[in-house]
């Protein structure tokens, strides 16, 4: 059975179900659909009054005899959907909502219609006082149609009780004055909540509601002559959030689950909390703490080890607890973990339970272990906190007895660096084996000196724990380590111990003051650099770069270059401070100075003759000597013969050129063939929209062999439509330009030509040349014959472009063209900020902006993807007219129901491409196409349309990526797929080609970090590492500002920032010797 997630999800789920219920079996079906469906939502308003409406109608159908039933249906149906059960049927739906007070008078209004309706055929004593006791009710609870609902009282009990009306009326507004205070104090932010979805401004809507929520359960709290509708009103403001705009944000259910326990409820309190904690895990799936909390209130309620057991297996049945990194899993694992435990000290537990604790927490500490190891490897190093660890050791310690195989958990996490230079490591080391001395029996208890000791016994072990703390080099608190190993010393050891501990802290001490000073001075040198920058940015572009004294430990070389920079720089800075006082064109120098254009048709070359089974790994390290290696453009296997065939682009043309030397030399048992990739590559451009890869292929097939076809990344400009294409030999390439002028499918002329960067086209029309004219602020009642009449003044117009709509008035703004650029800022200098009509006039020369991130392509023959106005009135504010009236459009529900996102397309991809690609799954409204998040927002016709199409594309494999399908809230966060071919050197190493074939990616980070630690002292340690890894070297500043060939640049603000804030998390250097510093910035971990 389909378990849907989500008041949409279950009210598309249930249509369903309900068109297909043709015979009463089904009906019964749909009716058991919708009770799983209100109990496991219990506070949507929808889903409550399709369920009534739905019975409702069951029970119409049962009593008319044209209704299609058999006679035999409609008997059993009017047992099982008689009037009584509809009427409470609707009084629990009601009692559910009830406090959702912008609502609940949509599901009130039907109900008491119902009920008014008996009392009209009936007209019994009973009826009417039991409709005025619901009314008397009603008027007590909040809701905002309060003064509707008083209107309404009153004309029944003027129709039914004419004689009490007025004593009535009297007593219910008395009685409802608190009421109304409490609908007065919300109606603020009922509007703004009104008005923000109004506007369909989804984030102003969050907002408003987090700030509303805040309110209320402080509201809550300080109501305490009314402490229960506090509570009641805020849980009904929860139901709409979650049912709403936060129906799976993991905070906002984190909020309703604290407040609700913290809140003082009935006897059934924990009862409540479990089912809220139930519905909080099937939204948010990838929470730790969502499923932390459901198995610590399962057994609170004392639920059975089965049903406790259940809720684990549901929790790691999916991968989704892997979203978001290794603490989701390790969160619920440490409440598993310590129900076991409880389970099994606890007075009274039988075997059972200790042989399932003695079988489950090992089994959950190699489940955390094979689960790290399979998303992050070797950098994997286990929970920081260790906290499942310290539930097993408790256990072995305490219900066990074994104090062996715990000291032995405690050794093998010392073992790991992540803990070994953790002093709160080593504390809890420490204190655990003291409660091990402490509680053993004094006989048994380490041997006593007898000499100068005067009998004093010796925790030996726990000596031991602070020693191998104090050796630690890289601990991240060394001062207090040293401070509670005196102390131990002192209090349990003899004197010749406590001398060598004295002497052995004196030299950590000297270590540590050395330390200390090297971040000190590291840290003092980085906030100068950087504070200097940043308060005279305007002397640094006048004066010469003074560079800063390098460290003792840097070589002469390196001081010579960094001086060598500073020259060029002061060099630099001078012909600029020249060009300020000088109208003359560029010179020589500066032209030199500019950064030069990649080029790659003379840095790339041609490689064949390679082995057939050659990697690009193999391939970089084997030209790597020549220079840097920008890219492998190709690397083809031949299908003749067994070699392979690579272009390869340098840096520059001087690598390039010394990578020819290696033309006829071996690559293993394979003699090469190196020459220079010019003329291979074509510059194409002007075909189709939707050409991809096999287009072009098939395109120049005649030509001769392809080599690589490179299409430009979107992410700046999504219209960019042309590809370069890299051939075989120059033969191919030159007959593929004989392809140029080429109309493909009757309407695009192509464009073929040999790649140059020096030659690229100048740009051409009245935008490029500075010839357009953007007014804006224009009376929308202005003609183009009288902006024409105006502007004509000042030079021959050759467009006018003035946007109308549909009533025939302009859009305030339009676009003319004049001959020259030189008339268009005569125009622009004359009439700008003039009065024209009642307007003010904005005149500038337009401007091309070459960002355009995302491509959107409505299909005008489909649905408005925009809601209807509020009246029938146009988008210009104008009476709308003839059948435009009738057009109804969506709603933003309707439109989110109908769309999905598809991500994992790379960025070189376009839109038409993407239609082509999902408009066979069904019809499209508009998409919109986001080549920086590596997606496409997608609108279909119809939910069902677009759930089909979620289906199919997820998964699917399109030109080497694997797509997946989301939430456009999903899109957001997505980042474009990514193919690394390069060698990462140093620590940073790319563990991607490690991984298992059925692992995934990773998230970032294991963890969140934990907070700074401040602790006392002179000097400032900054914050403890980043968790859950192992120690990797931050870039120096050569790595970091751009260096090459062995050569430092100038740092520039950032590398000095970057420095500052590196340092400043600092937990020491590497040691090489008591004279050398090192020059790097280390984040504090080593390896």
């Amino acid at each position: 059975m389909a378990s849907p997630v989500g008041e949409e999800s279950w009210l598309a789920y249930l249509d369903e179900a309900v068109r297909n219920a043709t015979d009463l079996e089904k009906r019964v079906h749909a009716i058991e659909l919708y009770k799983r469906a209100v109990s496991l939502e219990p506070g949507s308003l929808r889903l409550w009054l399709a369920y009534c409406d739905f019975f409702w109608a069951l029970w119409g159908e049962s009593q008319d005899s044209s209704s299609g039933w058999s006679e035999e249906e409609r008997m059993m149906g009017r047992e099982l959907f008689s009037f009584g059960a509809a009427l409470a049927l609707w009084q629990q739906g009601y009692e559910s909502i009830k406090y959702r007070i912008s609502d609940s008078h949509e599901l009130w209004d039907r109900w008491i219609s119902h009920e008014m309706g008996l009392l009209s055929k009936t007209r019994t004593p009973d009826g009417i006082k039991r409709i005025t006791h619901l009314y008397r009710n009603r008027l007590l609870t909040p809701h905002l149609a309060w003064e509707e609902t008083s209107q309404a009282f009153s004309s029944f009990l003027s129709e039914y009780n004419r004689n009490a009306w007025e004593d009535t009326m009297k007593e219910v507004t008395g009685q409802a004055q608190e009421t109304k205070r409490l609908i007065d104090d919300r109606d603020p932010f009922e509007i703004r909540l009104r008005q923000a979805q109004k506007a369909q401004d989804l984030e102003l809507e969050k907002s408003i509601m987090e700030e509303y929520l805040e309110w209320e359960m402080l509201q809550s709290k300080r109501n305490n002559d009314h402490p229960d509708i506090g509570i009641d009103l805020c849980c009904g403001l929860f139901d709409r959030a979650l049912t709403g705009v936060f129906v799976t944000d993991e905070t906002m259910w984190n909020e309703s689950v604290v407040f609700l326990s913290s809140s003082k409820l009935n006897s059934s309190a924990v009862s409540n909390l479990l089912d809220v904690l139930e519905r909080a895990v099937k939204h948010c799936p990838w929470s730790g703490k969502m499923w932390n909390k459901y198995i610590l209130c399962a057994e609170e309620a004392n639920l059975s080890f089965t049903e406790i057991e259940r809720i684990k297996h549901a929790a790691t049945s999916e991968d989704q607890l892997y979203k978001a990194g290794m603490e989701s899993m390790i969160e619920m694992y440490v409440a598993w973990c310590g129900f076991l435990k409880r389970r099994a000290v606890e007075a009274g537990a039988g075997d059972e339970a200790v042989d399932v604790a003695d079988v489950g927490l090992p089994a959950a500490l190699e489940n955390v272990a094979v689960v790290g190891k399979r998303l992050y490897g070797k950098d994997f190093q286990g929970d920081p906190k260790f906290r499942l660890e310290r539930i097993y050791i408790q256990y072995l310690t305490e219900k066990k007895g074994a104090t062996d195989e715990a000291r032995a958990q405690w050794n093998k996490l010392a073992s790991v660096p992540i803990h070994a230079d953790s002093h709160d490591f080593w504390f809890r080391y420490y204190m655990w084996e003291m409660l091990i001395f402490s509680s053993k029996p004094a006989s048994t208890r380490s041997p006593t000196p007898l000499s100068n000791a005067n009998g004093l016994r010796v925790p030996t072990l726990a000596t031991s724990v602070l020693a191998r703390a104090v050796a630690r080099t890289n601990i991240d608190w060394p001062e207090k380590v040293l401070e509670v190993y005196l102390q131990h010393c002192n209090d349990y050891e003899p004197p010749a111990s406590m001398r060598r501990a004295t002497d052995r802290a004196y030299k950590a001490a000297k270590e540590i003051r050395r330390r200390r000073e090297r971040e000190q001075q590291e840290k003092d040198e980085a906030y100068a650099a950087y504070y200097t920058q940043q308060q005279q940015p305007q002397q640094q572009q006048q004066e010469t770069l003074v560079p800063a004294e390098p460290p003792a430990s840097e070589t002469k070389r390196k001081r010579d270059d960094i001086i060598a920079e500073g020259e060029a720089s002061a060099k630099s800075s001078k012909r600029q401070k020249n060009e300020e006082n000088s109208t003359t064109s560029l010179t020589a120098g500066q032209e030199q100075s500019a950064p030069a254009k990649r080029d790659r048709e003379h840095t790339t070359v041609l490689v064949e003759g390679l082995p057939a089974d050659v990697t690009q790994v193999k391939l970089r390290q084997y030209f790597k000597p020549y220079g840097h290696i920008n890219n492998v453009t190709a690397l083809v296997q031949e299908s003749d013969q067994p070699t392979s065939t690579a272009l390869i682009e340098f840096k520059t043309t001087e690598e390039a050129q010394s990578a020819l030397l290696r033309d006829g030399k071996y690559f293993g048992q394979s003699q090469l063939r190196v020459t220079s990739g010019h003329d291979l590559t074509l510059y194409l451009a002007n075909f189709p929209p939707a050409a991809d890869e096999k287009f072009i292929r098939d395109l120049f097939k005649d030509c001769g062999t392809i080599l690589s076809i490179r299409w430009p990344s979107l992410k700046v400009n999504t219209h960019r439509r042309f590809c370069y294409v890299s051939f075989r030999d120059r033969d191919a390439a030159a007959k593929a330009t004989s392809m140029d002028g080429s109309l493909l499918e009757d309407r695009y002329r192509l464009v073929a030509k040999f790649s140059d960067p020096g030659q690229k086209k100048r740009r051409e029309g009245a935008l490029a040349e500075g010839r357009e004219v953007h007014i804006q602020n224009l009376d929308r009642f202005a003609p183009e014959s009288e902006l024409r009449q105006v502007f004509g003044k000042y030079g021959t117009i050759l467009r006018a472009n003035i946007p109308t709509t549909l009533a025939g008035k302009n859009k305030g703004f339009a676009f003319i063209d004049f001959e020259s650029k030189e008339q268009a800022e005569k125009a622009v200098a004359e009439l700008n900020n003039t009065k024209f009509r009642s307007q003010i006039l904005q005149v500038d020369l337009s401007k091309d902006s070459k960002i355009r991130s995302s491509a959107k392509i409505v299909n005008a023959e489909r649905q408005s993807a925009s809601p209807a106005p509020s009246s029938a009135k146009d988008a210009e504010g104008d009476q709308a007219m003839g059948d435009a009236q009738l057009v109804t459009k969506p709603t933003r529900d309707e439109i989110k129901t109908r769309t999905i996102s598809l991500m994992g397309l790379p960025d070189t991809v376009n839109d038409a491409r993407v239609r082509a690609l999902v408009e066979p799954h069904g019809a499209i409204v508009q998409m919109t196409l986001q080549p920086a998040h590596g997606g496409a927002k997608i609108e279909f016709s119809d939910a069902a349309t677009a759930g089909k199409a979620a289906l199919q594309l997820d998964g699917l494999e399109f030109e080497g990526f694997k797509l997946r399908t989301g939430s456009v809230e999903e899109l957001r966060h997505a980042k474009p797929p990514r193919k690394e071919d390069k060698i990462t050197y140093g620590g940073n190493k790319d563990t991607k080609s490690q991984k298992p074939k059925d692992s995934f990616d990773a998230p970032k980070t294991i963890m969140p970090p934990p907070a700074v630690v401040r602790r006392p002292g002179a000097q400032k340690p900054g914050p403890k590492r980043v968790v859950g890894f192992a120690g990797v070297r931050e870039k120096t500043e050569a790595g970091s500002s751009g260096a090459t060939n062995g050569k430092p640049a100038p740092k520039s603000n950032a590398d000095f920032k970057a420095m500052f804030l590196a340092s400043s998390g600092g937990k020491g250097t590497e040691k090489k010797g008591k004279e050398e510093e090192s020059a790097d910035v280390e984040t504090g971990v080593e390896d």
